[in-house]
């Protein structure tokens, strides 16, 4: 045999010997049946009822038990504990329904599967609601709380969103605040709502402040909110009342005193005057 054949056929035994390891160290994995598919997708009119098929292969020398359960959407498995031999694929149905009187649009959801060890593998699914996509969002409950503003975002609509958010804001001089729009690091699903915060740490000292928050999105979503705040330094504001309050009792605390010291007097002299008058005439006495 030449050399480069012995070569070759040696490294074609190495990687035969090698494979069975490697698969074995994989463990096991979840994926749809089909051919190749690498999510879940379902798509149905409210009270629709989808079916579709979950495989679990094991890759190991040993049987593999795991326990199957769905999140974010209505699943129902044929079996939710499944036992797979070694080196053996194993496939179960499930059903997802459309709850009734679901809004059109997209939903989240997952297929996932536990081994006795703890350890878990996910497969995403994505349920679509039959119906109009319609996109909507609004800003709410605006507020200044210290240097920060807040606000709620709610999506109602029926279709995931990703916010922009521009913020401005006119003092009694003119504007104190003004962010164009940027994109916020929030998806919103339908339904959805979420209290966020924008940082403010250069806001005005002492102003009256009138706020308007304008949020937008895709496919024409907008909303905006406005808020007023008023800012005073209280520690300056009340020292300086306190002076002021101070001042304006001072003329009273010197009439209340000059007005006790001639009660004292009076009570001091009332003795003298006694023993140095006219003795008063017994109550009662005949003339």
């Amino acid at each position: 045999m030449p050399p480069a054949a012995r070569v070759l056929g040696l490294t074609l035994l190495l990687l035969l010997a090698s494979a069975p390891a490697a698969r074995a160290a994989t463990g096991w994995s979840v994926a749809p049946a089909g051919a190749g598919r690498p999510s879940f997708y379902a798509e149905g009119a409210p009270g629709a009822v989808l079916t579709d098929t979950v495989s679990v292969t094991n890759h190991g020398r040993r049987p593999l038990t795991v326990r199957l359960r769905g999140t974010g959407v209505l699943i129902a498995f044929a079996r939710t504990t499944l036992r797979v031999p070694a080196r053996t694929r194993a496939e179960v149905p499930f059903t997802v329904t459309v709850p009734v009187g679901a809004a059109p649009g997209d939903r989240p959801g997952t297929v996932t599967a536990r081994d006795a060890d703890g350890r878990t593998a996910a497969v995403a699914l994505r349920l679509r609601v039959g119906g109009p996509a319609l996109s909507a969002l609004s800003v709410e409950h605006v507020a200044v709380r210290g240097d920060r503003i807040t606000y709620e975002l709610v999506n109602r609509g029926t279709t995931v969103l990703v916010p922009r958010l521009a913020v401005h804001a006119d003092g009694v001089l003119g504007p104190v605040l003004d962010r164009p729009a940027r994109t916020l690091p929030v998806r919103l699903p339908p339904g959805t709502r979420r209290t966020l915060g924008e940082p403010w740490p250069g806001r005005p000292a002492l102003d009256a402040v009138d706020l308007r928050l304008t949020v937008t999105a895709a496919h024409g979503a907008h909303d905006s909110a406005r808020a007023s705040a008023r800012f005073v330094p209280w520690g300056p504001v009340s020292g300086a009342l306190g002076a002021v309050t101070a001042a304006a009792a001072l003329p009273a605390v010197r009439r209340h005193r000059r007005h006790r010291r001639r009660r004292d007097a009076d009570r001091d002299d009332a003795p003298a005057r006694t023993r140095t008058g006219t003795p008063a005439e017994p109550t009662g006495a005949v003339t």
